[in-house]
């Protein structure tokens, strides 16, 4: 199923505390390795997702500021902590607490990124849904071409006035969502 012909909405889709989902990338995130547990959840076999770019499966409720900001966060050679609404293949939906990191070769060229994704908090998700639904109308607001920073600037003033980084801020809901 397209990413376009799939509704809004959907069921969520609950990662169990032992699911990991892991993926590799070339540079420019295109999938080299999805695990069975990845293909079991997105609902994709192996052949539709080798080659094809890691946004298959992003979420319209995803703000573009964030993907932004994990660009960014990669490019920089840092690995990146978040909180991701993605799509199955069927239309339905699920959150996850991916961790990112950049795989080098031995060489020290950049080979692609390598993801490990498991179940986020709910308190987690509580917290961040408010934040990306904003960050969403701005992006709106924004028009296409000036949204993903207009919005990724408007979260790191939100998460500055705090005095946190977002992935000190994500980092503290799932140590606090995970005591809890």
């Amino acid at each position: 199923m397209s990413p376009s012909s799939r509704l809004s909405g959907g069921r969520e889709i609950q990662l169990a505390p032992d699911d990991l989902i892991i993926t590799k990338t070339d540079p420019s995130g295109h999938i080299s390795y999805a695990n069975r547990t990845f293909m079991r959840i997105a609902g994709y076999a192996e052949h539709e997702l080798l080659g094809k770019p890691h946004n298959l499966i992003r979420h319209p409720d995803m703000p573009r500021g964030v993907y932004r900001l994990l660009w960014q966060t990669l490019q920089a050679g840092q690995e990146f902590f978040g909180l991701v609404k993605n799509y199955t293949a069927q239309g339905d939906y699920y959150w996850v607490f991916a961790n990112i990191t950049p795989d080098y070769t031995a060489q020290r060229t950049l080979a692609g990124y390598y993801s490990v994704r498991r179940q986020p908090t709910r308190a987690g998700i509580a917290a961040v849904t408010p934040l990306y639904q904003q960050m969403c109308a701005i992006e709106a607001q924004a028009g296409k071409a000036a949204a993903p920073d207009a919005s990724m600037q408007w979260l790191l003033a939100q998460l500055a006035a705090k005095q946190v980084s977002y992935q000190q801020f994500v980092l503290a809901l799932e140590q606090a969502g995970a005591a809890t």
